[in-house]
């Protein structure tokens, strides 16, 4: 099935206003074992929006999955990008990296618990969270961009 792309677009954005170009995007599994948090990251003052970036990877990790269940070939993209976002975004903070894991991870699960194939109902809960990650990526970068 053809897919259309919306999201996509806005998460690049995102990531070039936080200051990481997409195509330096690392691709790397977000699943990666983190190192324990120290005393300074738990002292660390979340950013304000941080609310809105954990639904951001959360909704990634859920189109990361459907994509990947519905043979997209670009897919891994997808995961290559929440990664980098996550690495710009948490940078040494160990702790908000494990959030920001923690919440792309959950959405991917999320959607794995209930689909096994692509159907067009996966289809559509693909459309409608691209929808809302497009319209989040584009509120976080009215209201925080630089």
């Amino acid at each position: 099935m053809t897919l259309k792309t919306p999201l996509r677009p806005a998460l690049a954005g995102l990531l070039l206003v936080l200051g990481l170009p997409l195509s330096s995007a690392q691709a790397q599994p977000v699943t990666e074992r983190l190192p324990a948090a120290s005393a300074d990251a738990h002292a660390a003052k979340p950013a304000p929006y941080d609310a809105r970036l954990l639904r951001m990877a959360e909704i990634v990790g859920s189109v990361t999955y459907l994509r990947t269940l519905c043979a997209d070939v670009k897919a891994g993209e997808w995961r290559a990008d929440m990664q980098a976002l996550i690495d710009r975004e948490a940078g040494a903070e160990p702790d908000r990296k494990a959030r920001l894991t923690a919440a792309f991870n959950r959405g991917y699960r999320s959607f794995a618990s209930v689909y096994t194939s692509c159907t067009p109902s996966a289809v559509l809960a693909d459309q409608r969270y691209r929808d809302e990650g497009a319209t989040l990526a584009a509120e976080i970068v009215s209201r925080f961009g630089n």
